[in-house]
């Protein structure tokens, strides 16, 4: 079982035996074998899902289940060494997928239980005829260096260990004779490595790698003119070096085949190699996952047992793949390619957010000796929607912050410690690092406050650079989606994580909050100017800057007239405005610490209200008391207050009677309101979905 995951059992779990094992061929930590799900050919999975899900700590963990029991590899596309090559190495002779290969093939030669090293006599030959192409004016040393680093893929380990120094020595000598000679470079260069390998090995296995390269497009049976080839397609770059590219990884899984065919007891394996890819939609992979999957479309099958972590849902660049999430594939995958569709080879599998209970358990093992109020697992899993990766921060921010901080919302801005050796910095600060593209996080932090593209045009024109414009917006709005963050109805930023974050950034950004006033102040002007009605969105910014007497005479005022359904819906989106501080009595934040709406929606505030003249004073302050309530119950960065949470069911109860047509909607709401808030959920009840058996629920939704 997994040792340091929650929620990912249908990946690890051993009995019944979840998707790795059944992939791998091995129960996960144990030297164990276990029947294959698709002996014929694994999918090529991928784990789907936005930042933060934990789809690298997923690999990480693969790679620690199976490290020493199976070949195993793990690459992390979004790593700087995948960036550019090396500042001694001409461009034309590296890529990312040549660099990736080198290391997955070096990861994979390690020994495991009951078999020694893999060799990769095929993949080295082609590795060193690229980097050949770079050689021509390059210094003997580079070239040894280079070159050893490539020759070590054939160390086998045994009494021939150290061969491959003696050997990249050799090959440099005759590449720099050849530099320096008449002859052509490049074929000296090919040609003393394949010397080398006749010379270095005598097995059959390996005198059949130094000539594999015959069968090259236009080889015409010469292992050395297909490396030339090869070479000078690699060189030439766009779908020339995407040709050699694929030959290469060709070659990877050639070597690894003939591992597994040898008949000695040192080479008799136990189940599959294993490659993860993490960032796979960052080069180089999309050129190793498209490689993999059109060879086993053309029939080229292997038996290596891909999987990586793709950002996005993958629909761009997998649009025939089977879908499942991850609870669907716990014990058996449906997956079935379609024969002349590569990308069809491809499983998807999207990763859930983890559960209340998950939630529970993790902030109670990382808060281990910390004393914990006991609705802060149900709060955190409210604001983090059940994001692994903001659980566990928050959880290390309670850890070192409390008791001092009293809410998760002290808890984002209080610092915390992740690495002994490096300072602390705010919780918040470090999930935007992760959780959104940091390119664009100065434009997102100012369009969180938007509902669509046309009032993200608005704060955009207010607050962004004149070079930000309409087209920028749109091209922001498919960038989220692309991550895996859409939009939702009513937000531009459709993760309600995320969107607080951003809002909290943007609240903070000035000590005086002005950007945060101006952006409201911009969306209330562009909402009182708009064609069609949108009270609810400019009073929604009105809330947020503090001012609450155009929503309770809003709300008073249509309570008799507005059908039930949806006027409950305007109360519950009107008080989601954010709250990060107190408010003076002139609507203004204000630094200190305190929680005005508490004291307004238990009463202790009406003495001093001055009811306006001609309006129903019992109505307007239960509607002044409910919505500063649910205002404090829809927060997503308070734990919820008991007190009121009573009061907020008695006054639902209250209005029920003064409404008989929508009494059951006011009445279920006085139940489920106060209950969602307790449990951690945001208030939510009848208004969300249609009774078709309540009688009084004569309203459509809007």
């Amino acid at each position: 079982m997994h040792r340091r995951l929650h929620g990912r059992g249908a990946l690890f779990d051993t009995d019944p035996a979840g998707l790795a094992p059944r992939l791998v061929g091995l129960r996960p930590y144990q030297h164990r074998a276990h029947p294959f799900e698709h002996p014929a050919e694994p999918p090529f999975v991928m784990l789907t899902g936005a930042r933060g899900l934990g789809k690298s700590a997923v690999l990480g963990e693969l790679r620690e289940a199976y490290k020493g029991h199976t070949p195993v590899a793990l690459v992390d596309c979004a790593d700087a060494q995948f960036a550019g090559p090396p500042a001694d190495r001409p461009a034309e002779s590296w890529s990312p997928v040549a660099q990736a290969l080198l290391v997955i093939a070096e990861q994979l030669a390690e020994p495991v239980t009951g078999a020694g090293r893999i060799t990769f006599p095929r993949l080295m030959s082609g590795l060193v005829a690229v980097a050949a192409g770079g050689w021509s004016d390059a210094d003997s040393e580079r070239i040894r260096r280079e070159v050893e680093r490539i020759l070590l893929l054939n160390e086998s380990g045994s009494w021939i260990s150290g061969f491959a120094g003696r050997w990249a020595g050799k090959v440099a000598a005759k590449v720099v004779a050849a530099a320096t000679g008449s002859g052509p470079f490049l074929s000296g260069a090919i040609e003393a490595t394949l010397e080398s390998v006749a010379e270095g090995f005598a097995s059959r296995r390996h005198q059949k790698a130094s000539v594999w390269y015959r069968t090259y497009p236009n080889a015409g049976g010469h292992a050395q003119r297909g490396l030339i080839l090869l070479s000078g397609h690699f060189r030439a770059g766009g779908t020339s070096r995407e040709h050699a590219e694929r030959h290469l990884v060709r070659a990877l899984l050639a070597d690894l085949t003939e591992a597994y065919a040898g008949v000695l007891p040192r080479m008799q394996r136990l189940g599959r190699p294993l490659v993860l890819i993490d960032n796979a939609q960052a080069p180089p992979g999309p050129g190793l996952m498209e490689a993999v999957l059109r060879d086993r479309s053309e029939g080229m099958t292997d038996q290596v047992a891909f999987i990586g972590a793709l950002r996005g849902d993958g629909r761009e660049s997998l649009r025939n793949a089977v879908r499942h999430a991850l609870p669907e594939v716990a014990r058996r995958s449906d997956w079935t390619p379609d024969a002349a569709v590569p990308s069809s080879r491809a499983l998807l599998v999207s990763l859930p957010p983890l559960t209340p209970d998950d939630t529970l358990h993790i902030v109670g093992a990382v808060c281990d000796e910390t004393p914990v109020p006991p609705q802060l697992p149900h709060a955190t899993h409210r604001l983090t929607g059940g994001n692994p990766l903001g659980i566990v921060l928050l959880a290390e921010s309670a850890a070192q912050n409390l008791p001092q901080a009293a809410s998760l919302g002290e808890l984002l801005t209080a610092d915390v410690r992740l690495h002994e050796d490096h300072a602390g910095s705010p919780t918040y600060l470090e999930l935007l690092d992760r959780l959104v593209p940091d390119d664009r996080l100065d434009e997102l932090t100012v369009l969180a406050a938007a509902h669509d593209h046309d009032s993200a045009c608005a704060l955009a024109a207010a607050l962004l650079p004149d070079d930000f414009g309409p087209a920028d917006v749109r091209a922001l709005q498919t960038r989220l989606a692309q991550e895996g963050l859409p939009g939702a109805p009513g937000q531009f930023v459709g993760d309600p994580f995320v969107r607080t974050l951003l809002l909290l950034r943007l609240h903070l950004r000035e000590p005086d909050h002005a950007q945060w006033r101006t952006a409201h102040e911009t969306l209330i002007a562009h909402y009182e100017q708009a064609s069609e009605p949108t009270d609810a969105f400019r009073l929604h910014h009105e809330l947020a800057l503090g001012t609450t007497e155009s929503a309770v005479a809003q709300l008073r005022d249509t309570f008799h007239s507005l059908d039930t359904r949806t006027w409950l819906r305007t109360l519950r989106f009107v008080a989601s405005a954010p709250y990060f501080h107190a408010h003076d009595a002139e609507g203004r934040d204000f630094g200190g610490r305190g929680e005005g709406r508490i004291a307004v929606a238990l009463g202790r505030t009406d003495a001093a209200q001055d009811v306006p003249e001609g309006v129903d004073a019992v109505l307007h302050l239960r509607i002044r008391r409910l919505l500063h309530a649910v205002w404090q119950l829809a927060d997503p960065l308070v734990l919820p207050d008991p007190r009121v949470c009573d009061r907020l069911r008695f006054e639902l109860e209250q209005l029920s009677n003064l409404r008989p047509a929508g009494n059951a909607l006011l009445w279920r709401a006085s139940r489920d309101w106060p209950a969602a808030a307790l449990a951690g959920r945001a208030p939510a009840g009848p208004d969300d979905e249609d009774d078709p058996d309540d009688p009084d629920d004569r309203s459509g939704r809007t």
